[in-house]
């Protein structure tokens, strides 16, 4: 047998049948997708005009032998609860949502029983007996009402089956295992109606069932069918390979091989093959180093040649972050497989509805109230973002800062009137039924705005037609049942469906990278293969599986347990190496965490049983991390740099401006000479420099009235007066609609009174003690020219004063800060490094209001310094030169001297066009 792949060898062996034979003929897969493949197969090799043999699928052929259409399993589940509701007393009957915890499980079980072909009641009394055993008591019965209950619900398993089975088959419906027993049961009937051409050829099938045996032995047994594998012989030779469990058995039972031999055994896993076993940490790393490998194939040439590549993906979560991993250059890309629904957009959507109006009603039934992030979500969703314009809405939420919209003001937001923003945001108030008909045309609506020119967009319509399709079976549902249960309700039956609901992607197979999963790859042969998740749990998949069936109960009755399913992944396993030339098994190293798990037995495997032609190799492969997280960043300044700081420099040089620059230059860089803003957000909290923005304000309007005036103890008293008060209008102005009567902000709004409590207490003491203190300006803006030979033009340094007054006969200019500051943080001993230090950037900011005000400081004494509201008991803290042997807080001409030559060495190299802007880490 040549190495060509197994579908090549199918067509060269039909084309070989006579054109009677080939007449007739019917060609049974495995699956739909190889079914493409045959078809190349056959046009490659064809040198002559035929009419290409029918090839179906095996679902397709048991279906067709039945007479039976399978139902889907959502509308299956539904069937079945009515059918549920009828056989059940009101007592005891289940919500659905209570129902379908086990009536999956128990479908599941139906499922194996008819595909098996065992004797239902048989199995469901064992069961019972089981039960009634493991409650039994020496000492008579003792069983709660629970446990009747639970005794019960077993006894009702053989009602359940044979009710279903009845009621669908007088539909014409079944689910899969009851359409392969009744494909089993008209066998006779569709031989009777053969005709004499008819043949059929059963291709590539690994573990079969007992229907499928009973089916495929059948047509062998009456000459009319003929029966290919496909299974390495040195795999087939060994009696303790799980890969040939199934074969051998086949081989070994079959009457159909006793007086013939066992063909179409290969010898290709011998040949000669590259194995890399890569180990890396995670799922993502995976991702990244599968794309990493065909980047590498695609550099040495062999995408886009005739060489077939492949990434088998052992857990089908690993699909996003693969497409985000592969390079550019990985066109055309197929992806064929199931992925599960409800990780997908319209899902994720429809679940934040129902978490955003669920949020509104138990929040306040009568006004309905939306929380902002509920909101905001919805609105940024990407399927919602690009065609309801929520600019202005989302901007109105942040500026009026919103915690809490009620319904009406979140409806009169909307720039205009919307369709699909009214689907999503009126009242859910009449109803589950109403609100699925509103779900059901919001996707409608969102259809109608999708395209399906490129890739992106028809995965987004298969999405959403999935999401829509699940969305009008639970319509059916409620119109059937006319059902009144609550929304909550709604959303746990919508969320229990959706995880039975899966999106099947089917791309163009002939060409490009396949991305598939582990049954999508049965019959196909790839030169190139990379296998994702080689870890215990996934590949094989584990002792899992939720069945009322217990495990000994199943060996007995010939049921599948996982020792089967290991068997079936073995041979999925070793068919894909079978006739691979380069083979790259991936796993995760870790052994902790959600998607970790020992390495896979069938690594270990492949090390042990390696072949003389094998070249093995395992390794530990981290994704590509840089060694640098980032590059520290370097701007130079161009012409239009410079020219934006000379505008700067006519406008005025801001104190905080130049601490900013000696914090980070790249900031200075972005907020003055790009003039970029930070991204507003809605303050749920109220943030630090909010708080800070109420407590100037507030000190500004109570001191107001006594401008120019002797404070008294009067005054002080009247400012007392009326600190909420302030406080408040201050919150509501600067904090907006943002909520402050509760919670974190409630507290912020205490800390607030108290600060402005505590600074008129302290006022009030020194006034007392006998300050004379006369307040000449609050909030003032001033400016000075700095003018210097060094300097290329006049600079000018400007910005505001909290505070300036007569203490005493001394100017003293105040700086409010809300955070701590201490004593010793405006202290200074030395110039030098004063403009790098920013632990002492306070220095160089209140010495700039000292050097704007030293004009109209009509020749008095000047202090400057700061009250910390987180320290008051220091009080004032001025600026203090540290002499030898005198601490100086007068700002002398000499020390405004000494601070404008640091503040002119500043500015030199922030306009100096050869020094960049470059960023402090």
């Amino acid at each position: 047998m040549h190495s060509d792949s197994f579908l090549t060898q199918i067509a060269e062996r039909v084309l070989k049948y006579d054109t009677q034979t080939l007449s007739g003929l019917t060609i049974i897969l495995p699956n739909k997708r190889a079914r493409v493949f045959l078809i190349e197969s056959l046009r490659q090799q064809l040198d002559r005009r035929i009419f290409l043999p029918k090839i179906i699928s095996i679902d397709e052929f048991i279906t067709n032998l039945s007479g039976l259409r399978i139902m889907d399993r959502v509308e299956l589940l539904f069937f079945f609860y009515e059918m549920y509701v009828d056989s059940t007393s009101e007592s005891e009957l289940q919500t659905f949502e209570q129902f379908s915890g086990w009536a999956k499980t128990l479908v599941q079980d139906f499922n194996e029983i008819d595909r098996y072909l065992l004797n239902p009641d048989s199995i469901f009394n064992y069961l019972e007996a089981i039960t009634e055993i493991e409650h039994w008591s020496v000492e008579g019965p003792q069983r709660t009402h629970l446990i009747e209950n639970y005794l019960v619900f077993w006894k009702k398993l053989p009602v359940y089956y044979h009710e279903l089975y009845s009621r669908l088959k007088t539909l014409g419906l079944g689910y899969q295992g009851m359409v392969y027993r009744e494909s089993v049961a008209n066998l006779e009937i569709a031989t009777e109606a053969m005709k004499p051409n008819d043949h059929f050829l059963f291709a590539g099938f690994n573990a079969l069932n007992a229907a499928e045996e009973r089916i495929i032995q059948h047509f062998l047994a009456i000459g009319c069918a003929d029966v290919f594998w496909d299974i390495d012989k040195s795999i087939l030779a060994d009696a303790a390979h799980d890969a040939s469990l199934f074969l051998r058995r086949y081989k070994n039972v079959w009457p159909y091989y006793s007086n013939r031999t066992f063909d179409w055994m290969s010898d290709d896993f011998s040949k000669p093959k590259n194995i890399r076993i890569i180990g890396t940490p995670k799922s993502i790393g995976q991702a990244r180093v599968a794309g990493n490998i065909i980047e590498d194939l695609h550099k040495s040439g062999t995408i886009g040649q005739s060489e077939k590549v492949a990434i088998i993906l052992g857990e089908e979560n690993l699909l996003l972050p693969l497409l985000h991993a592969l390079p550019n250059e990985a066109t055309p890309l197929n992806i064929t497989m199931g992925y599960p629904a409800k990780n997908t957009p319209p899902f994720i959507l429809i679940s934040k509805l129902f978490r955003l109006h669920l949020n509104a009603i138990a929040r306040n039934q009568d006004q309905y109230v939306f929380y902002y992030k509920d909101v905001l979500e919805i609105l940024n969703h990407p399927f919602i973002e690009p065609f309801v314009k929520a600019n202005d809405c989302i901007d109105t939420i942040i500026d009026r800062n919103y915690t809490f919209i009620p319904h009406k003001k979140l409806v009169s937001m909307a720039a205009s009137p919307d369709p699909v923003f009214s689907l999503l945001f009126d009242k859910w108030d009449k109803g589950p039924l109403a609100v699925l008909q509103r779900l059901s045309s919001l996707l409608t609506q969102l259809k109608e705005y999708l395209g399906k020119d490129t890739n992106a967009e028809q995965i987004s319509l298969a999405m959403l037609y999935s999401c829509y399709k699940l969305i009008n079976q639970l319509i059916v549902h409620y119109c059937k049942e006319g059902r009144t249960e609550n929304l909550e309700t709604l959303r746990n039956i919508f969320k229990e469906t959706s995880e039975m609901a899966e999106i099947s992607f089917e791309g163009e197979p002939l060409e490009g990278l396949q991305i598939m999963g582990v049954l999508e790859s049965r019959l196909l042969d790839f030169d190139h293969i990379i296998i994702t998740s080689m870890n215990e749990g996934n590949f094989p998949s584990g002792k899992g599986g939720n069945s009322f069936i217990p495990y000994d109960v199943k060996r007995e009755k010939g049921l599948p347990t996982f020792k089967e399913k290991d068997a079936i992944y073995s041979y999925h396993f070793y068919h894909l190496l079978l006739r691979a030339k380069n083979i790259y098994l991936l796993y995760n190293t870790e052994s902790e965490g959600i998607d970790a798990g020992e390495k896979s037995r069938f690594l270990t495997q492949i090390e042990i049983e390696k072949r003389p032609k094998h070249n093995l190799t395992h390794e530990i492969r981290f994704a590509p991390i840089p060694l640098i997280a980032s590059e520290i960043m370097e701007i130079p300044k161009s012409e239009s740099v410079m020219e934006r700081l000379r505008e700067i420099a006519e406008v005025g040089f801001s104190p905080s401006s130049l601490t900013g620059y000696i914090r980070n230059p790249i900031d200075f860089y972005y907020r003055k000479i790009l003039r970029i803003r930070e991204t507003e957000e809605v303050e749920e909290s109220i943030a630090l420099n909010t708080l800070g923005t109420i407590i100037h304000a507030t000190l500004e309007n109570l001191y107001k009235p006594f401008l120019n005036q002797l404070l008294t103890t009067a005054a002080i008293a009247d400012c007392q007066k009326h600190v909420d008060a302030e406080i408040l209008d201050q919150f509501r102005l600067v904090y907006k609609d943002g909520e402050i009567k509760k919670g974190k902000n409630l507290l912020a709004f205490e800390v607030a009174k108290r600060h402005v409590g505590n600074f008129l207490k302290m006022e009030l003491a020194d006034i007392e003690n006998g300050d004379e203190i006369i307040i000449k300006e609050l909030e003032f803006t001033c400016s000075r020219e700095l003018t210097d030979p060094r300097l290329p033009y006049p600079i000018k340094i400007g910005g505001n004063v909290d505070r300036i007054e007569l203490r005493n006969g001394k100017l003293r200019i105040v700086d409010y800060k809300t955070g701590k500051v201490e004593a010793k943080d405006m202290q200074l001993e030395d110039w030098t490094g004063l403009a790098q230090d920013t632990k002492r950037e306070k220095i160089l900011q209140v010495l700039a209001y000292a050097f704007m005000f030293r004009d109209p400081s009509q020749g008095r004494e000047i202090e400057v310094g700061i009250v910390s509201f987180k320290n008051l008991k220091s009080g004032f803290m001025p600026f203090t030169l540290l002499r030898p042997d005198v601490k100086e807080t007068v700002v002398t001409d000499e020390i405004l001297q000494s601070y404008q030559s640091i503040l002119v060495d500043l500015l030199l190299e922030i306009l100096n066009p050869e020094i960049p802007f470059r960023e402090k880490v």
